[in-house]
């Protein structure tokens, strides 16, 4: 049997192990799946044949040497830090790795040997990255394949709530790792292109420069720049475009009242509260604001924001009980950005029969014989339950899929790689289809 090595038992992980042991006997596929927490695994495990529940130390190498060796592919689930781990150990042994992660350097750096060696390192085959780089290389590529200029692309991704189980005036819970969620956008400034004019957003600035969108049947959202989107006019050979941008999706309202723990430095992880432990949530607002034994902190917060009683965003801040003197946090020696993780996971986190929802809005504008046209395309996946949530579908499948692509040898180009050709994106993103990951196109006013 071909054995097929999963590294990490997370969030994301269930749906690769049901669709491998769906495809065992087929494929003559034996499944094993290692995390730190053998627990961990055997939840993932339990129930299934063609599988094995084993503890994987990723920084025990003669652990992971003695896994990997043994395998025909790896799948690594692990913490981004931990994949050059596993890369060079699979180098050692000659086994093909796919990751959902951001292609670091030090991967990249291995371009050549793994070529050398006839093998693949597939990154960003997950959601974002992964399905926004596949459904937007497949219009790309067809609106260039017939004769037309692309001028413009915008790409938006976001893990939500699913309106049935949308229950709290933030619309949102955690779908996938809260840390990230309170991090997100502090991995730089956000820069991209606006009509051939180059735009760098600060993290102080980036949640109040927000775009509107509409989904049919779903509502308003709105989005924001993140990360780097100038990198990606050389990946999706978009070199000349005069405005690509990449960014986060959240329902409308969202970000302005997110900008309220970025404005008072709530999610700073740079230093430690050092009497954080059984601090109270009203002792944790008080430690941004200035001192004033005559004034309530709440009456400061409503200073220091310029909002009164009747603002939603004031609402908002009530409903995660953040002024109350009698909650306390349980982490010692924690930084402002695990303590608002703790408060948030207290009203955020997603409930057994909750369902998530997973929003794709890429817009595409482009000229041919001198007049302007666009083309959005939009996808929403809804999940089961906590744990085969959306999120864990659409990261899980493409890397399930790809998984066997490769066994099968039905991808053949070796090396470092991203799934932006057509042999890669062209079978997996049919095939996802089948699980109800589609996406729906429509032709729209030209826009920017």
């Amino acid at each position: 049997m071909r054995n097929v090595l999963v590294i990490g038992a997370g969030k994301s992980t269930p749906y690769i192990v049901k669709y491998l042991i769906h495809k065992s006997s087929k494929e003559n596929l034996f499944l094993t799946i290692g995390d730190i927490d053998i627990n961990n695994a055997k939840k993932l495990s339990t129930g299934y044949t063609n599988i094995k529940a084993i503890r994987f130390d990723v920084l025990n190498k003669k652990n992971s040497a003695e896994q990997i060796s043994k395998s025909d592919i790896v799948i690594s689930m692990l913490p981004a830090r931990f994949h050059l781990l596993v890369a060079q150990e699979c180098l050692r042994h000659k086994k093909s790795l796919l990751t959902a992660s951001y292609i670091s350097d030090e991967m990249n750096a291995l371009d050549l040997e793994a070529k050398r060696k006839g093998i693949i390192f597939m990154n960003e085959i997950g959601l974002d990255p992964g399905i926004d780089h596949m459904s937007a290389m497949k219009i790309i590529d067809k609106i260039k394949d017939e004769g037309n200029e692309l001028v413009m692309f915008k790409s938006y991704t976001g893990g939500l709530i699913a309106p049935e189980s949308d229950n709290n005036l933030w619309n949102y819970k955690f779908t996938w790792n809260p840390r990230n969620v309170v991090l997100a956008g502090q991995g730089g400034d956000a820069k991209f292109i606006e009509e051939n004019k180059k735009k760098q957003i600060p993290y102080s600035r980036l949640f109040m420069n927000t775009e509107a969108l509409e989904i049919d049947e779903y509502g308003s959202f709105e989005a924001y720049p993140n990360r780097d989107s100038l990198k990606y006019r050389s990946i999706y050979k978009l070199d000349n475009i005069s405005t690509i941008l990449r960014g986060t999706i959240r329902r409308a309202g969202f970000s302005k009242a997110w900008n309220v723990f970025v404005s008072l430095g709530m999610t700073d992880d740079n230093y430690s509260i050092k009497n954080s432990y059984m601090m109270s949530y009203s002792n944790y607002v008080d430690s941004f604001l200035l001192s004033n034994s005559n004034k309530s902190i709440e009456s400061r917060i409503k200073k220091r924001l310029g909002i009164n009683e009747k603002n939603v965003i004031w609402d908002k801040l009530l409903e995660l009980d953040i002024f109350s003197s009698t909650k306390k946090i349980p982490l010692k020696n924690a930084t402002p950005a695990q303590i608002l993780e703790y408060i948030l996971l207290q009203k955020w986190e997603l409930e057994k029969n909750d369902k998530d929802m997973v929003v794709m809005y890429h817009k595409f504008g482009y000229k041919k014989n001198k007049r302007s046209y666009q083309t959005d395309s939009t996808m929403v996946s809804i999940g089961e339950d906590k744990t085969y949530t959306a999120m864990a579908k659409t990261v899980g499948l493409p890397l399930a899929i790809a998984t066997l692509s490769i066994l099968n040898k039905k991808i053949k180009s070796t090396g470092v790689q991203l799934p932006v050709s057509k042999e890669i994106y062209l079978p997996i993103l049919k095939e996802l289809e089948e699980y109800n990951i589609k996406f729906k196109e429509k032709h729209v006013a030209f826009k920017l």
